[in-house]
């Protein structure tokens, strides 16, 4: 990979790729992040590949535009946790503390302070509807990791471990409980065959809502920053 920029103001940091699959040049907008991935066919000059992008600027620009921007979240900042928003206070004592409306967080490093008790509660939820869902399906999983993935919702690898990104404690409990149920699934079939999805609408129900939901909304989980170490 090589990593270029479109000039302009402001710039447009571009990632280019080379694949041996690609049959043409296309370019790809992460609905979570942003990044721009411009891929080209080998035997197609880079030249010819940054000429593609500099013609499809105006079309870039447009959709980087739709893009959530960035909220570093602070004191008085609202945030969703489990799908309803709550500003955050500053806490009496040592403890995060999440009631209706409110999340409580104690002085000095709220961010990362924030993250931590977040990351907790997912993986208590994402723990629960799991082994709820594997239970279900007869089958058992081997570990389950929270990351702040920003490819994928979720993973089930071939030796049942399961993956989730800690930020969809953020989303609708419906939104990370389909979730669940989708890499669940993956402990059956690791495919996304109409075999599979039978199998998520077994153990969920209809999914069509919190799937939809996540396409449409997903990308602002995204927006908040816990400060550098909060990662």
């Amino acid at each position: 990979m090589g990593e270029h920029a479109l000039p302009g103001t402001p710039p447009v940091p571009l990632t280019l790729r080379r694949s041996t699959r690609a049959r043409r040049i296309s370019l790809r907008i992460s609905q979570l992040d942003g990044r721009v991935t411009l891929t080209y066919p080998h035997g197609v000059p880079e030249a010819e590949a940054l000429s593609f992008a500099r013609s499809k600027e105006d079309w870039i620009r447009q959709h980087l535009e739709g893009q959530p921007d960035p909220e570093q979240v602070r004191v008085g900042s609202v945030i969703p946790v489990e799908g309803r928003e709550r500003r955050i206070v500053n806490a009496t004592g040592r403890r995060v503390l999440l009631s209706d409306n409110e999340v409580a967080v104690p002085a000095g490093s709220e961010g990362r302070r924030l993250a931590r008790f977040l990351k907790e509660l997912a993986r208590d939820r994402l723990t629960e509807a799991c082994d709820d869902y594997a239970a279900m399906l007869g089958r058992s999983y081997n570990s389950l990791t929270l990351r702040d993935t920003r490819s994928r919702w979720g993973s089930c690898s071939s030796d049942g471990g399961l993956m989730f990104s800690w930020r969809l404690i953020l989303s609708p409990p419906e939104v990370l409980h389909y979730v669940a149920a989708h890499e669940v699934a993956h402990l059956v079939e690791m495919n996304h065959s109409p075999a599979f999805w039978t199998q998520v609408d077994r153990i969920f129900g209809p999914y069509d809502t919190p799937r939809r939901w996540l396409r449409e909304h997903g990308a602002t989980l995204h927006r908040y920053r816990f400060d550098a170490d909060a990662s």
